[in-house]
């Protein structure tokens, strides 16, 4: 049953109809992503959904269950700090807890009653349903994930709108609504950021609704695509790579005037699909390989270090092809070091940027992109070093402030200054409006002014204007920000036929892996790695270094108390697991054997073959559940011993 339910909804501002006679519907446990190109309705959909809006006409039916949305600029209460702000979204788990404290001293006090019982029962369910028993560790866990430990204590008013957006999104995921409504929420996440996201949402089962360009993020996590058009409404079952195959389909039996966009959709569905392949084989294997390092571990613990090791030399290596490549040098960088405010940035980096260099420049958030990108462009300078430039080296820069533009000017004054309405590119003489036309601007833009355009627009702009120039290196800081999907495949495609030098800062995961071919990795600590591999692969064997880590760090930590008593309890959560888990799995065996004689003359095939995955499903809760238990039990009888 659909715990959300559009029917026949319209909506337009002033004369122009945005949403006409949509249909949706929501159903529990679905993550539905929203595509559509900027201005299309995206936001408008989610507002009429939260109440925030009303639409002109049609039905608005959402079940009465917590539903939070994230908007694109949240508001908070003057004064308070990080902590503070997350702390006041989540004063209900406070409340209630604290309730919860005085049912059990009435009880201890001879004082239970059927009220209070049944009272104490609802307050537990709550707390579990929303895993709100920790929630000073999952506070303190998130604040370190989003970059915000650091800023615990300081007014949240003062902060960036991207710090202030992840704080927003921190208090939103704590509070696990039972529907999640997310606007584009990783603009201004880091990489590390982005999965540790993905990973939360996918373990606390949310419904959830969200708009992104991140197409990765849209591939890991929807369930569901529904894609806005012209006003109407089109939904496509399953990830991003589905996406493109139906909507491949459906383009290929409409007119020619979507030929362009069906050569785009094409070429990312056959780039996506073998990315997602040669990912899925790697992940497999990776898979594999910690299943066998977790038995071999406990026979011999140095395999562990050793492959860590191994593991670190083979990510760092830079593929540098053999001989001399003769390759017009664009920059060359001997021993620089970069310091800010007292910070190393970058530390005796060596590097040479070659004529048709494609490098992605990637790290989390302060870590010294951005000012890697000045100094090449002779906006700062280094600490120490020789930082070398090409002679005459024509270089073209896309900012995240679009600064080349001039709000005063209409589109057809920016991109033809001296007159006319032709513009030169890629060695074409193009009409300006056809040039524009790739980039998604109908005709009735080019009297516009660059002041009343949004700032997705700006940026369609901006790239637009940058590819009718003649560049030897083109510098591009966070490019797809504020770009829709379609724009980016565009960028992509000019992008990849430039024979220039590039050079992007971005954490776009797909965009970097579609057009980087070398990786420079800013650790925040001065350190750059210089790596040929892919982003993604780069970031899988991020995470196997880090999960070996974990294993050499839990097997001293296992050491340490074996020497040592640690003398604490079993959590109160705990002992209610102890208490319930042999009930539980005595049910599950119980429907088992009521199964198995109707797996032997099952009524229908149909019916064999729902009973043969019920089967399989108690098998794998049991024995998850028997794994928990005695896990346990053996916690519990461990902590008996400490305590003699």
């Amino acid at each position: 049953m659909a715990i959300i339910s559009l029917q026949q909804i319209s909506k337009q501002y002033d004369y122009s109809p945005i949403l006409t006679d949509i249909s949706l519907h929501v159903n529990a446990g679905e993550r539905i992503a929203i595509i559509g190109c900027n201005g299309s309705g995206k936001s408008t959909l989610l507002k009429i959904i939260t109440g925030e809006i009303t639409c002109d006409s049609g039905q608005v039916s959402v079940a009465p269950l917590d539903i939070q949305s994230l908007p694109q600029k949240p508001d908070f209460e003057n004064g308070l700090s990080v902590r503070e702000a997350i702390e006041s979204r989540l004063h209900i788990f406070k409340k209630l807890k604290e309730e919860f404290e005085l049912l059990n001293e009435q009880i201890a006090k001879g004082k239970e009653n059927t009220e209070i019982w049944k009272r104490q029962q609802e307050i537990i369910q709550f707390l579990d349903d929303h895993n709100a028993w920790d929630l000073d560790n999952q506070l303190d866990q998130i604040l370190q994930a989003f970059k915000l430990k650091h800023y615990e204590n300081e007014q949240v008013c003062l902060l960036s709108g991207g710090e202030q957006k992840r704080v927003a999104l921190a208090a939103i995921l704590l509070q696990k609504p039972d529907i999640l409504l997310l606007d584009e929420p990783t603009n201004h996440l880091d990489v590390q950021m982005v999965e540790f996201l993905e990973e939360l949402i996918l373990k606390e089962k949310y419904t959830l609704l969200f708009i992104s360009h991140d197409r990765y993020f849209i591939d890991s996590l929807a369930t569901r695509c529904v894609e806005i058009d012209s006003g109407t409404l089109r939904s496509f079952e399953g990830g991003y790579q589905k996406y493109l195959g139906a909507k491949e389909a459906l383009l290929s039996s409409m007119s020619k005037e979507y030929e362009v966009l069906l050569k785009h959709l094409k070429e990312e569905e056959e780039w996506l699909r073998r990315g997602v392949q040669a990912r899925r084989k790697r992940n497999e294997g990776r898979k594999q390989r910690l299943l066998e390092l977790r038995e071999e571990a406990k026979k011999n613990p140095s395999l562990i270090r050793k492959m860590r090791l191994e593991l670190e030399r083979e990510q760092k290596h830079f593929n540098q092809s053999e001989g001399v490549n003769r390759q017009k040098m664009l920059f060359e960088l001997e021993c620089i070091s970069l310091k800010i405010n007292e910070k190393n940035l970058i530390k005796d980096l060596n590097l040479r940027i070659l004529q048709k260099d494609r490098i992605a420049v990637v790290g989390r958030n302060g870590s010294g992109k951005s000012s890697f990108l000045k100094m090449l462009l002779g906006e700062i300078s280094a600490t120490q070093g020789v930082l070398q430039r090409g002679l005459d080296l024509r270089i073209g820069y896309f900012d995240q402030q679009k600064q080349g533009l001039d709000d005063s000017k209409s589109l057809i004054e920016t991109f033809c200054p001296f007159g006319g309405d032709r513009v030169f590119v890629r060695g074409k003489n193009m009409h300006v409006y056809g040039y524009l036309k790739n980039f998604l601007f109908p005709k009735e833009f080019l009297d516009k002014k660059i002041g009343v355009l949004s700032g997705g627009e700006k940026s369609r702009i901006a790239l637009a204007l940058l590819f009718t120039k003649e560049y030897d290196c083109l510098i591009l800081d966070e490019p797809t920000n504020d770009l829709d999907i379609q724009t980016i495949n565009i960028l992509e495609e000019y992008l990849q036929s430039f024979q220039g030098a590039l050079l992007i800062v971005s954490h776009d995961r797909y965009f970097v892996d579609k057009i980087a071919k070398k990786l420079l990795v800013f650790d925040g600590y001065g350190d750059v790695i210089q790596t040929s591999h892919c982003f993604s692969e780069f970031l899988e064997r991020e995470k196997e270094i880090f999960y070996y880590e974990e294993l050499e760090k839990t097997q001293n930590d296992s050491k340490t108390q074996r020497s040592q008593k640690n003398i604490t309890k079993l959590s109160y959560k705990e002992n209610r697991l102890l208490e319930s888990l042999p009930r539980e799995i005595e049910e599950i065996q119980k429907r088992r054997k009521e199964i198995e004689p109707l797996l032997y003359n099952p009524p229908s095939n149909e019916e064999l073959i729902l009973l043969s995955q019920e089967y399989e499903h108690l098998n794998k809760e049991e024995e998850e559940k028997l794994d928990l238990y005695i896990t346990l039990e053996e916690k519990r009888e461990s902590l008996l011993k400490n305590k003699e």
